[in-house]
């Protein structure tokens, strides 16, 4: 039986999991409506290519280098005062012309790993969209991405979205959603009469997306063909609008980078995990930091009479919050209960994570305590979590003599046990109802976060590790090199191919076929474009123990 994890080492883990920005699905039957309001069409710039009008007023973006971008537009109405802790409200509209040319800020967050800014500002419910130039006349894929950061991190500026947009010849929208304790709160006191607390920040990417039918068309964009995509916590929100009814018909494709859907919440550390929890932890969790604000009494008011700053210290800085599933609201299912059985929006899927998922977090431990994992701290951790028995085992599979030091056999226990194992399950279940493409990022040399840090380990392709090969990412700095830049070049044509058709094969890209079995496409500068997760991973050995 899996014991809490009581190490001094684990204990760090556990937190700097939870302090890492987690620079962290299937299936939609029938396609969107592509009907659009009278508001939300082109050309309503009067020639200016800088001058949109949207549903609720016009915007004024700025004009790049075969781009156009419109940062800062306002999807719903700020969540203060009444509205924390409600669902979204439409936005006010406005009259002349809104400057839409930079980001608005974060939602509430405390600094992350990767160099997140800290935020104290509620209104933050605002959207940004990168189009091509010219859409030559056609109606083209919307790509929504949901940012990472485990539920209590991140913005959607982080992630530049221009030669995703050239390239593949897409529209990308990128967003805010409330985080933490203010975008996940679950209570009791909280509960609408039809509603359920706590997913107020799936909510909001539900408002996004109905944003975007209505106002794709203004960018040149297809209402009626959204692809849904993210990494880490925005994969595990892609899963959970494959599970959520309430997202049917607001996109009609689904990517899953880094977050599993059948990811367990124990995994793999119960504290502070950021996947989606059942209803009845979610309460308690809730309850408990009322309870620490003082809040027993009259709850809801005193609770939206609380400080952005009370909140964020009396909940860890929003750590160890995410979705909440069961007993009915947004995710009557979790979602790996939805692909298990079946009852799920079916689209085309694209589902994979990193071959070293793990350093990252392993990499967060050396970063925030200054200690490296030991020999000993490796087979403390297994005993603390596995027990004594089942430990044996572990080390027995996983010799720290058989690793570059004890860090690397650590990531690579969890990375196997709680990453690619999983994903593999994810995989099977998808493929059984929907068209499933199935990937490994495998690039072993990609370069590190620009955040100052330098783990003591080779960083291999680490959790996060992609996202620079998808955008111009402001967390990585250092420039792919030559083959890393054809890895990145192809891995825009897969994404945006698929966008386009719900099949990422196109012209000029190795062929990869959908998933059967174990394999998977490996995506990587060299070698076997093949990966067998199954051997790879030790899976049989996991499913044993």
């Amino acid at each position: 039986m899996k014991q809490k994890p009581g190490s001094s080492t684990a204990r760090r883990a556990a937190r700097a999991k939870t302090s890492v920005r987690l620079v962290t699905t299937a299936c939609i039957a029938g396609a969107l409506a592509a009907g659009l309001t009278g508001a939300a069409r082109a050309d309503q710039g009067n020639g200016d290519p800088a001058v949109v009008r949207v549903s609720d007023g016009a915007v004024r973006g700025s004009v790049g280098d075969g781009y156009r971008q419109f940062d800062g537009i306002p999807y719903a109405a700020p969540p203060v005062g009444d509205l924390r802790w409600t669902s979204p409200q439409p936005p006010r509209r406005w009259s002349g012309v809104r400057a839409a040319t930079e980001p608005r800020s974060s939602c509430p967050q405390t600094a992350g790993f990767l160099g997140d800014a800290a935020s104290d500002d509620e209104d933050c419910l605002y959207l940004n969209v990168t189009t091509p130039a010219n859409s030559n006349g056609e109606k083209l894929p919307v790509m929504f991405w949901i940012h990472g950061g485990g539920f209590y991190s991140g913005s959607g500026s982080l992630y530049g979205a221009e030669r995703l947009a050239t390239e593949g010849h897409v529209v990308v929208v990128t967003l805010n959603y409330r985080l933490g304790v203010f975008g996940f709160l679950d209570h009791p006191a909280l509960d609408g009469a039809r509603e359920k607390s706590g997913d107020y920040g799936i909510e909001d990417q539900q408002a996004a997306l109905r944003w975007v039918r209505k106002n794709a068309a203004a960018f040149g964009g297809d209402a009626g063909n959204v692809t849904l995509f993210g990494e880490s916590a925005g994969g595990a929100s892609t899963c959970a609008h494959l599970a959520s009814p309430a997202s049917a018909g607001l996109f009609r494709r689904a990517i899953v980078q880094s977050g599993p859907c059948t990811m367990a919440s124990e995994w793999p550390y119960p504290e502070g995990n950021w996947v989606v929890r059942p209803r009845a932890t979610a309460q308690k969790q809730g309850e408990a930091v009322a309870a620490k604000l003082g809040c027993e009494q009259d709850t809801v008011a005193c609770l939206r009479g609380k400080s952005v700053a009370e909140l964020l210290d009396a909940s860890d800085g929003g750590q160890g919050y995410g979705p909440a599933a069961g007993d009915g609201g947004v995710l009557p299912l979790s979602p790996k209960t939805a692909l298990a059985t079946g009852r799920f929006n079916r689209v085309p899927v694209i589902h994979g994570t990193t071959r070293d998922e793990h350093r990252t977090f392993v990499a967060a431990i050396e970063t925030f305590t200054g200690h490296t994992v030991t020999d000993a701290d490796y087979r403390q951790d297994l005993q603390d979590f596995f027990g004594p028995e089942k430990a044996a085992e572990v080390l027995k599979e996983y010799p720290v003599d058989a690793y570059e030091s004890p860090s690397v056999a650590l990531s690579t226990v969890w990375t196997d046990s709680a990453w690619a194992c999983t994903a593999l399950d994810t995989d099977r279940l998808l493929s059984t109802r929907v068209p499933t493409y199935a990937y490994e990022f495998a690039d072993a040399k990609a370069p590190w976060a620009s955040d100052g840090s330098s783990p003591s380990f080779p960083t291999g392709a680490f959790h996060a590790a992609e996202l620079q090969y998808l955008f111009d990412d402001e967390q990585f700095r250092t420039p792919l090199n030559a083959d890393q830049r054809k890895l990145s070049d192809q891995m825009i044509r897969y994404w945006t191919d698929f966008a386009h058709t719900g099949d990422p094969n196109g012209g000029g890209t190795v062929t990869w076929p959908r998933f059967t079995g174990t394999e998977v496409r490996s995506l990587n500068t060299g070698g076997d474009m093949r990966a067998d997760l199954s051997s790879e991973h030790h899976c049989g050995f996991w499913k044993s123990l």
